[in-house]
């Protein structure tokens, strides 16, 4: 995995993507200037972290971050405005599409339905006209013969995208995952959808086509939540006891903010482990399915390199029993090898020797 899994904030002008970047990223200064993105790292708030800091009080607690990207509003039609932004799209590993659905003077009326489907149809073409100038070259290529499995799984590609259907609902055996794996295609990414409303919303007003909308996300698996970035730059930018009562009357359990950075984190296949101690609690940021040992690597190579065991603790347990003491002597405390793998929530102290 890289060093850093990268979130692209998209949408069409003027919908508040970069108000939900500083929001997630406390980055209150740098204000997009035409045509260039900003990036900076984003927070995931735990409350796992929050408990583990407060039970072993060390003078370091990190909790896991994410890279994120405010890319420019894409205006269609516009070829520059477009390059730009499917550039820095490509570069991303999932998509977090901020669509309008709040009223205001200058953009006028809200359509939700049709500003994603905008969007989300110049994605597709950008795809298909990758593929057909892929298919081109190797139709123009001497060595034809050798490419026939390539350009079968193009062809069958290229019959989705021109059904306006995203290159994520192809079913893919092995061989032709395999095949695209370095093709940087736009539809096969995760998406999450922010659906910024205005704060009434919130209290239980409506806009138009809401049910549409969420239905279509909700038949196309892409998870969406509800905020509205005024209210919740409002809600940043007061005390912790201030932002208490505000919430309370406001209804919320937590800001919407909050939720977007979980459901981004979860959107990539990603999941934390713990290291706990006097001098740091710290999440770990892995994608699911990773070894013991190559977790290891996250925190230093020699410790991957040297390898013993992996002491294992099930934040559960922690929660439940409070002391690391207490969950040993409940047999809770486990020793994993190299080919362990790491669950969501798990304490870890690696033992190794190099």
């Amino acid at each position: 995995m890289k060093k850093n899994m990268q979130l692209g904030i998209i949408g069409l002008p003027m919908v508040g993507k970069t108000t939900i970047y500083e929001l997630l990223t406390g980055n209150k200064e740098g204000k997009l200037t035409a045509g260039k993105t900003n990036t900076a790292m984003a927070r995931i708030p735990d409350a796992r972290v929050d408990f583990l800091s407060s039970l072993f009080n060390p003078r370091r607690t990190t909790y896991a971050q994410l890279e994120v990207v405010d890319i420019p509003g894409l205006v269609p039609g516009e070829g520059k405005s477009a390059s730009v932004f499917l550039d820095a799209v490509r570069k991303a590993d999932a998509l977090l599409h901020v669509v309008r659905a709040f009223e205001d003077e200058i953009n006028g009326e809200i359509n939700p339905l049709g500003d994603f489907e905008t969007l989300n149809y110049e994605l597709l073409l950008a795809d298909l006209d990758l593929i057909e100038k892929r298919i081109e070259r190797i139709n123009a290529n001497k060595k034809k013969n050798q490419m026939l499995k390539e350009l079968a799984l193009l062809e069958k590609l290229k019959k989705a995208l021109e059904e306006e259907k995203p290159l994520s609902s192809v079913e893919l055996d092995e061989e032709e995952t395999a095949i695209i794996q370095n093709y940087q295609f736009l539809t096969t990414k995760p998406m999450l959808v922010c659906l910024n409303v205005d704060e009434k919303v919130l209290s239980g007003s409506d806009y138009k086509d809401r049910e549409k909308i969420i239905s279509l996300l909700n038949h196309k698996h892409i998870p969406v939540v509800e905020v509205s970035a005024h209210l919740e730059k409002e809600i940043s930018e007061l005390s912790e006891e201030e932002k208490e009562i505000f919430m309370q009357e406001m209804g919320l359990t937590e800001p919407g903010i909050v939720k977007i950075a979980r459901s981004m984190y979860a959107r990539l296949g990603l999941i934390s482990f713990f290291t706990v101690g006097e001098d740091e609690v710290k999440a770990w940021t892995i994608e699911k399915g990773t070894t013991a040992k190559k977790a290891a690597g996250k925190i230093h190579s020699d410790i991957e390199r040297g390898f013993i065991r992996a002491e294992v603790i099930d934040y559960q347990a922690l929660y439940e029993l409070k002391s690391i003491a207490a969950v040993k002597e409940k047999g809770l405390f486990r020793l994993e090898g190299k080919d362990y793998i790491v669950k969501d929530g798990d304490i870890i102290h690696f033992r190794f020797n190099v």
